[in-house]
């Protein structure tokens, strides 16, 4: 039969639910997240902004971006659209610690520029799970779920009328 022990106070109680491996039903242990991380020591996630959808590989290395198998800075020309896809590294203070392979489809630059930070965000946490906090706070990990309103009948776009025309 298992060994009884008596609690004389709640420190007691404590100290013999804290012993136990099998916690109350209810109570969660907060056990440490491990980071998830491929044989070549990458991690993966995918992003998201309006139409575009981003695949983020997440590696040590230099700070080198690479994205549909061209350098950042060739692919978004604009230098606003590539601070955009850096700003996870700046918060998390991991800038040019990591090397980024992404791969992007659907929307415009734009669009394409929140994917792949949205990615690298997530592919971030996924290595290094403890940045999950400041990247939240920061609000990386949320999609942002603006999209194009639709069209809608008797409109010509999505909320502008026709030319009116009196005769």
């Amino acid at each position: 039969m298992s060994e009884q022990t008596t609690a004389n106070s709640l420190a007691d109680l404590k100290s013999l639910v804290q012993g136990t491996a099998a916690a109350a039903p209810g109570a969660t242990a907060a056990a440490p997240v491990q980071p998830k991380r491929d044989a070549q020591g990458r991690s993966y996630a995918t992003g998201g902004r309006k139409e575009s959808v981003a695949r983020v590989w997440v590696m040590p290395g230099k700070g080198k971006f690479t994205i549909n198998d061209k350098p950042a800075t060739q692919y978004f020309a604009r230098p606003v659209l590539r601070m955009l896809i850096a700003q996870p590294f700046l918060v998390a203070d991991r800038y040019q610690a990591f090397d980024v392979v992404a791969t992007v489809t659907g929307g415009g630059l734009s669009g394409q520029a929140g994917a792949v930070r949205h990615g690298i965000s997530r592919a971030l946490v996924n290595y290094e799970p403890e940045l999950r906090s400041i990247l939240k706070k920061a609000g990386f990990l949320t999609r942002d779920p603006r999209a194009v309103e639709r069209k809608k009948y008797g409109k010509a776009k999505a909320r502008r009328s026709f030319q009116f025309s009196k005769r």
